[in-house]
């Protein structure tokens, strides 16, 4: 599968910005795809995942209640609405797949598939 992650940009802090990953190449009805973060000189890290099939969300406790992950399962696409943005959520966030149902997984090196990242600028 292939993943294109869209939708970064230079924000204020508590603004919104709305991520988008369009997949391609496979049916993903046995997919788990998910949002990782980079942020400068750090690991990358999980932010939030979804089952495709049923949609079946996870998000991390740094982001719950400000980040919501979604499906158009029409229309191949994943989004993260990002709301209540903080300096501290600046990264470069890719969109990742894995294949199978289990998505309550935050490691990495499950998710076989990734997009090519988007960067997420908030400033203070």
């Amino acid at each position: 599968v292939q993943l294109q992650a869209s939708g970064g940009g230079l924000v204020e802090a508590g603004d919104s910005l709305r991520l988008s990953c369009v997949a391609s190449g496979r049916t993903l009805s046995n997919y788990c795809l998910a949002w990782f973060r980079r942020a400068p000189g750090k690991e990358r890290e999980f932010v939030a995942a979804i089952r495709w099939n049923g949609g079946t969300t996870f998000h991390a406790d740094s982001v719950k209640g400000r980040f919501t992950i979604s499906r158009d399962s029409a229309d191949n696409r994943m989004y993260l609405q990002m709301n209540s943005l903080k300096p501290e959520d600046t990264a470069v966030y890719y969109c990742a797949a894995k294949v199978g149902w289990a998505c309550v997984v935050t490691d990495e090196r499950y998710f076989g598939f990734w997009g090519q990242g988007t960067q997420v600028t908030v400033s203070s």
